[in-house]
């Protein structure tokens, strides 16, 4: 997510078709796969501080996914509605507030999720035309490129076994940034 806020660009408000292609590091793309390839329905909140080079940005991220869609919609610090990113099979249809910085790119936030989020068959199949790969372990998930780790994923989760839950610390160790990520269920 951060890394859209942060290096991506897009238009205030856009609706078009999901990119078949994601460019995650400089030697690895990620294929897109469906939103329903996430296996699960849930709502979460989660609270972001995204690191990159001396700057820090914190957010705050409202999550829902169904086997027909994944919705985000993310707040800034004083509760202002940033960007609502809401993602289908027929697309993506983007909005943000006039004073995101204009270098949003939505499909990275959503490249980004599917790698600290979607199941590592889902995930390793989406890298395998570039080359990439991914190892994982009850804490940790590891992307590499051309035999080198570029992305890498730590879980501290509060639900055993379930990423969504607890502290996620999130690197993208070839394009320089960090996502510390805090995931809570909503109360009812």
């Amino acid at each position: 997510m951060a890394l859209a806020l942060l290096l991506a660009s897009c238009a205030t408000h856009s609706t078009g078709p999901v990119a078949d292609k994601v460019q995650v590091a400089p030697t690895l793309t990620l294929v897109m796969p469906h939103p329903g390839d996430l296996g699960r329905s849930f709502e979460v909140s989660q609270l972001v501080t995204a690191h990159y080079g001396d700057q820090a940005y914190v957010f705050e991220g409202h999550l829902s996914a169904k086997p027909d869609r994944f919705l985000m919609i993310g707040l800034d610090t004083t509760g202002r509605r940033a960007l609502t990113i809401t993602w289908t099979d027929s697309g993506i249809v983007y909005e943000a507030a006039p004073w995101v910085p204009a270098r949003l790119r939505p499909e990275n936030i959503l490249a980004d999720m599917v790698l600290l989020y979607f199941p590592d068959r889902v995930v390793g199949k989406a890298l395998a035309a570039s080359g990439g790969t991914v190892t994982t372990s009850p804490s940790q998930r590891v992307i590499k490129a051309d035999g080198k780790e570029a992305i890498t994923a730590d879980y501290q989760p509060t639900v055993s076994g379930d990423p969504w839950s607890g502290r996620q610390h999130y690197r993208n160790l070839a394009w320089g940034y960090e996502l510390d990520i805090q995931t809570a269920e909503p109360s009812p």
